[in-house]
């Protein structure tokens, strides 16, 4: 397999920007996850990678080997559609088994690869049937077959379980997982689905409007965000802004001024010395909490702010309290056995530990 890297690449697109100069280094048999809404241009970037579209500036190496003007048919990957473009007329074996043939790989060799294949993605009983004949993880299974059977030095996939039904989508989360450790690939996989990238990848790299935001680990993405965009983007529901200030207390403490209720709260040293390392006093600033480190309570607590309860979320496995903080409404996960009703007086609190806090003029946190 390779390792892929990626060097200030800009893909246009007439006047828009699709890419904007970005760099990315993908480790190889790495499960990287390009992650963003609609537009943001992962799936451009993927097809840079893959060779069906090329940079206007950049470059791209795999293996070490520079392919950014190489034809796709040249650069040894595999690419998987999210719609699955099987070959209709012929049998799950023979769509799996063509990029073989069109290698001229010898007959018995083709059969112990597709074999091998159809082993590890359970599908040897439906070999003989054609596309109309499958369901649509079927039709996943098989697609995913042929890029396999190729052993490519890196898979490319463009969301390839997104027309399947959630029940499914499940199911299949664990399976690519299990398939890229089970073949050692570097795997690039493309998704607007922040529960698929956070439950799948090795690590994330997410975009917006053409430009990188973040790279790292799930947990690094989630509890250390670089910016409003990622805070908000990563997590369901995702995190809680409040608008805030720092300001002096009388006893000349650096403590934060919540704009909107007038409230002040405490902070740890760490986070003044944060403050006003980075010059960040008097400055307006989001204060970023994610809703199970917002804790919820029935009785007045040191550093708690009372409010009234707005709306109730049922899950099922939890609940999710909407509570307004005059303009702000931030969301608080409970236990699903914390039974509240609309209106509701309570207190709330913030594991101080776990915030972020961001610069509202320019969206980038201070942390």
């Amino acid at each position: 397999m390779a390792e892929i890297v990626l060097k200030d690449i800009v893909k246009r697109f007439g006047d828009l920007t699709a890419v904007n100069n970005l760099s990315l280094n993908i480790k190889d048999k790495e499960f990287l996850v390009l992650l963003g809404p609609s537009g943001c241009g992962k799936t451009t970037t993927l097809r840079c990678i893959s060779g069906l579209e090329t940079p206007d500036e950049g470059k791209i190496l795999i293996d070490g080997e520079d392919v950014t003007i190489k034809r796709a048919s040249r650069r040894d990957i595999a690419f998987v559609f999210q719609l699955y473009a099987l070959y209709p007329q012929l049998t799950a074996y023979g769509n799996i088994a063509f990029p073989l043939l069109t290698q001229r790989t010898d007959k018995k060799k083709i059969k112990e690869e597709v074999n091998k294949v159809a082993e590890i993605l359970k599908i040897k009983h439906i070999l003989n049937k054609k596309p109309k004949e499958l369901s649509g993880g079927d039709m996943q299974r098989v697609a995913l077959g042929r890029a396999i059977v190729r052993r490519p030095k890196a898979f490319l996939l463009d969301e390839p379980i997104g027309t399947l039904d959630a029940k499914f989508r499940e199911e299949m989360r664990t399976e690519l997982k299990k398939l890229h450790v089970d073949i050692g690939a570097t795997t690039v996989y493309v998704t607007h689905d922040q529960v698929e990238a956070m439950s799948m990848g090795d690590s994330i790299a997410i975009m917006n409007l053409g430009v990188l935001q973040q790279v790292g680990t799930p947990y690094e993405i989630y509890t250390n965000p670089k910016n409003l965009f990622v805070a908000n983007f990563i997590g369901s529901p995702g995190m809680n802004f409040i608008n805030c200030k720092p300001e002096r207390d009388s006893s000349g403490r650096l403590v934060l001024r919540l704009l909107s209720i007038g409230t002040h709260i405490q902070i740890s040293d760490e986070i003044q010395k944060i403050i006003l390392d980075k010059k960040e006093e008097e400055k307006e600033l989001a204060l970023g909490v994610r809703p199970e480190d917002m804790i919820l309570s029935m009785k007045k607590e040191e550093n708690y702010i009372e409010t009234k309860v707005f709306v109730v979320e049922r899950t099922g496995s939890y609940n999710i309290v909407n509570i307004k903080l005059g303009s702000d409404i931030v969301r608080v996960r409970t236990l699903p056995t914390v039974a509240l009703k609309v209106r509701e007086t309570v207190y709330i609190g913030i594991d101080m530990k776990r915030i972020s806090i961001f610069n509202k003029k320019d969206g980038n946190s201070i942390m």
